[in-house]
């Protein structure tokens, strides 16, 4: 996995960030996510979010051009989904040297996109 330091990371990871970084394309992802794994069709995307056509179709275009959604054709419609590998990769990049100074966790107890157990208020599994 690269880290921090690979200045080709950090620049991919900076356009990720800053295709999400707008606040109709972050409501866009936490849309699909919401659908996942099947996904949206545009159209229900544009309703639900009241977005006109054009301006969704270049806000998906930034956000596929990152890899983030995924588009699909069925028939006569475009089905949009959360790319969450491409998510998980930006998680992992974030947490890649987590506490690796101070050793405050082991790094492999980090967030993992997918069923993550339910901790406690005392930080135990339930």
């Amino acid at each position: 996995m690269p880290t921090r330091k690979d200045p080709q990371s950090v620049t991919r990871y900076a356009d990720m960030f800053a295709a999400m970084g707008a606040e109709p394309r972050l409501r866009i992802m936490q849309l699909l996510l919401t659908a996942h794994p099947q996904g949206l069709v545009v159209g229900d995307i544009q309703e639900e979010l009241e977005i006109p056509a054009s301006t969704l179709s270049h806000h998906l275009d930034k956000l596929k051009n990152e890899e983030l959604v995924r588009v699909r054709r069925e028939g006569t419609f475009l089905w949009c989904s959360a790319n969450l590998e491409a998510l998980q990769e930006v998680i992992d990049f974030l947490y890649a040297e987590c506490c690796t100074r101070n050793k405050a966790i082991d790094p492999g107890q980090l967030v993992a996109i997918g069923s993550v157990p339910k901790s406690g208020p005392e930080g135990k599994n339930k």
